[in-house]
């Protein structure tokens, strides 16, 4: 059975784009991985975007949202911070880890 890439619950504690940018210790609150191959994508914060790509505040409730854009690591031929979609996880075998637990940023950026 397929589970929900993004449901309610992680949408409630996602931080919006920017909101940490200046947080000594990001944390990252979610973790996608391929389950048949080695990239692991850490989500630190989120935002519903529209069909321009522009972020949509939170609080807006006229806007249609079209994406979801995530900021965070990717760990695939190397890590390194960025942004990605979530239709672009979408179009992958990428499952979303139901037992992961927030832990800083740096802890996975270490060498």
């Amino acid at each position: 059975m397929k589970h929900e890439l993004l449901p309610a619950s992680l949408r409630a504690i996602l931080p919006p784009l920017y909101a940490t940018e200046k947080v000594e210790c990001q944390m990252v609150v979610a973790k996608y991985f391929t389950p048949n191959g080695n990239w692991t994508w850490y989500v630190v914060e989120g935002n519903p975007i529209d069909a321009d790509d522009e972020a949509i505040a939170l609080d807006d409730t006229e806007t249609v949202e079209a994406d979801f854009i995530f900021y965070g690591l990717v760990d695939g031929h190397e890590k390194e911070q960025g942004y990605f979609k979530l239709s672009e996880l979408e179009t992958c075998w990428i499952e979303r880890d139901l037992y992961w637990r927030p832990r800083p940023l740096h802890e996975l950026t270490r060498d």
